[in-house]
């Protein structure tokens, strides 16, 4: 039997209102510097837990960026890729809602600037990837579907 393991990364597209609280990742990070990004990490080992995706999300953004988000969050979708490190990964993104602090860069060696920016800002900004694109566009049409919980 083949023994299989991926690093496995869960990322949140947080909104408040019509903006989407994106992410410069740092020059240093060892898979892609400086692009526009979902703020989110690696899941660590930490024993048997629920909800571990969730949990781990949650820790990311405070570690990250410093501000919460609500409970109800949203699978969007997963995938799967090699890093430029050549380690296997499989990503897993939320749909979050913001609900308090004030974002800002907590280690600037993962994050080097933190925006508030519209779908548009996101979609044409020439740092943003492909994939991330993708992904903040079926955020936007499951929040604009109400599928958050809030109604809207």
């Amino acid at each position: 039997m083949e023994n299989i393991w991926s690093i496995v990364i869960v990322e949140g597209a947080i909104y408040k209102d019509d903006k989407w609280l994106m992410i410069k990742r740092s020059e240093n990070e060892e898979h892609a510097p400086g692009i526009i990004s979902f703020v989110g990490g690696k899941l660590e080992n930490e024993g048997d837990e629920q909800d571990v995706l969730e949990h781990t999300l949650k820790r990311e953004i405070v570690e990250e960026v410093g501000i919460e988000i609500e409970d109800d969050v949203k699978y969007i979708e997963s995938g799967s890729f090699i890093s430029d490190g050549g380690d296997p990964i499989v990503e897993v993104v939320f749909l979050c809602r913001y609900k308090s602090g004030q974002p800002y860069c907590v280690d600037t060696d993962e994050v080097a600037e933190v925006y508030w920016m519209s779908i548009d800002e996101i979609i044409h900004n020439k740092k943003t990837p492909i994939w991330v694109k993708r992904s903040i566009q079926k955020a936007e049409k499951m929040r604009a579907s109400g599928a958050s919980g809030d109604g809207s």
